[in-house]
């Protein structure tokens, strides 16, 4: 069932983004730079942690759960550092995601070529 669970709570949040792109003006971007900021506000909340034990992967594949991501590291480092740790916690625990990111952009641009645009 936890995969049904994932696929659902998955597939809504990603038809929710798809939704905002469809049917509104914002661009791309702005939408998920929208998602990061709501599972930031939705963690801080403490909304957001019972969803991730719902649906596992389905609620911290998308872009908001990155932003839950940062508030727990954010809440760790700060009580492992105290107010230092607001400043570190969330690169500290975002580190190797971001690191792969980096390492498969970085392959990308070296085994592939880039394409002009057609006008």
């Amino acid at each position: 069932m936890i995969y049904l669970y994932a696929f659902l709570v998955g597939g809504a949040l990603c038809l929710c983004g798809q939704l905002l792109i469809n049917h509104t003006k914002l661009t791309p971007g702005r939408v998920l730079v929208g998602f990061v900021v709501a599972g930031v506000v939705i963690s801080a909340l403490g909304w957001y942690a019972p969803l991730v034990e719902f649906a596992g992967a389905g609620a911290t594949v998308p872009l908001t759960g990155f932003g839950h991501l940062l508030v727990e590291g954010v809440r760790a480092g700060v009580n492992a550092q105290g107010l230092l740790g607001a400043f570190s916690g969330g690169l500290g625990a975002s580190a190797a995601g971001l690191e792969t990111v980096m390492i498969a952009g970085l392959l990308v641009a070296i085994f592939f070529k880039r394409k002009g645009k057609k006008i």
